[in-house]
């Protein structure tokens, strides 16, 4: 099933917003339902603006947000947010005075689902103290404490933001764990900004990439690590064109050149891309499987050569 036919728990359409100084879209995406997303984009790209966005709390300029079913018109109230965990990507200065019990009692009052054994199982396998004031946690068992109450009251759709910023190894797989058992049931959506490209692997089914405000697209993981290939092609100095040719191969995305007469071509259509170079008297010296990161610096250069 394509992400075109799937049901969306979030639909961007044409989703513009501005500060002063950063510009966020145009969106035009769609979330898919029960499955797991990941943002990812160097820092400054928009992606906790956009989760404010999706929260109501950045003003939308152009286009639409529907967040499970709701239109954010201005006119949609709060009540969509009781079936959204959240957790943002830098504490709260303003609740550093209260104890994580104390955050989860005013939490509570606002999701009609809360469940406090949920949320004392979770404290108990992160092995959180909840008596102890978040101003005295260290920053990894803050992030404990705050997933705990994001998840307490079992969200349909759950937005974290950096979730693993300070946790050490053990905790961060910990961490794997509950999100792993959150999606169990199918039906709920997780979305991640992170850059933890082993976090990315191990739990995303889509990858979301975002660069200076600009959706560079939405790729299925699987299918993108194994579609996106780096073919390196060495080239005769006799030969004209050569560089213009390989432009022209079947899924070309990038092109640089690695010296002596050699080339590094990026295709997302790797037996075609292959089989145009061979045809076309090029000598495929080596075919290897691209990495996120590569992926998304190719992505970024693409973006900066349509600038």
């Amino acid at each position: 099933m394509t992400i075109a036919n799937m049901e969306a728990a979030i639909s961007l359409r044409g989703m513009k917003l501005q500060h002063e100084r950063f510009a966020l879209g145009p969106v035009d995406c769609s979330i898919p339902k029960g499955m797991v997303t990941a943002i990812v984009g160097p820092n400054g790209s928009g992606k906790s603006t956009l989760f404010r966005a999706l929260l109501g709390l950045e003003p939308v300029r152009a286009g639409e947000i529907e967040m499970l079913g709701t239109l954010l018109d201005g006119n949609q109230g709060d009540q969509y947010k009781s079936r959204i965990g959240f957790l943002a990507e830098n504490p709260h200065a303003h609740e550093s005075h209260l104890t994580a019990n104390e955050k989860a009692k005013f939490a509570s009052n606002w999701y009609p689902s809360w469940e406090w054994e949920r949320y004392n199982k979770l404290l108990r396998h992160f092995d959180v103290d909840g008596g102890i004031k978040l101003s005295k946690m260290s920053k990894g068992m803050r992030r404990k404490a705050e997933l705990s109450i994001a998840m307490a009251h079992d969200p349909d759709l759950l937005l974290l933001d950096e979730p693993s910023s300070g946790l050490d190894p053990f905790a961060w797989k910990t961490m794997l764990e509950e999100l792993g058992r959150y999606m169990e049931p199918g039906d709920r959506t997780l979305v991640l900004a992170t850059h933890i490209l082993e976090e990315i692997k191990r739990l995303a089914d889509y990858i979301l990439f975002i660069y200076r405000g600009k959706v560079l697209g939405l790729y299925e993981k699987d299918r993108l690590l194994d579609d996106w290939r780096t073919i390196v092609v060495q080239i005769d100095y006799a030969a004209k064109g050569g560089s213009e040719m390989l432009q022209r191969a079947p899924g070309f995305q990038g092109l640089s050149e690695a010296g002596a007469g050699l080339y590094r071509l990026e295709v997302d259509d790797p037996e075609r891309g292959e089989a145009y170079c061979r045809d076309n008297g090029f000598r495929v010296v080596a075919v290897q499987r691209m990495e996120l990161e590569d992926i998304l610096s190719c992505l970024i250069r693409k973006e900066e050569a349509r600038r």
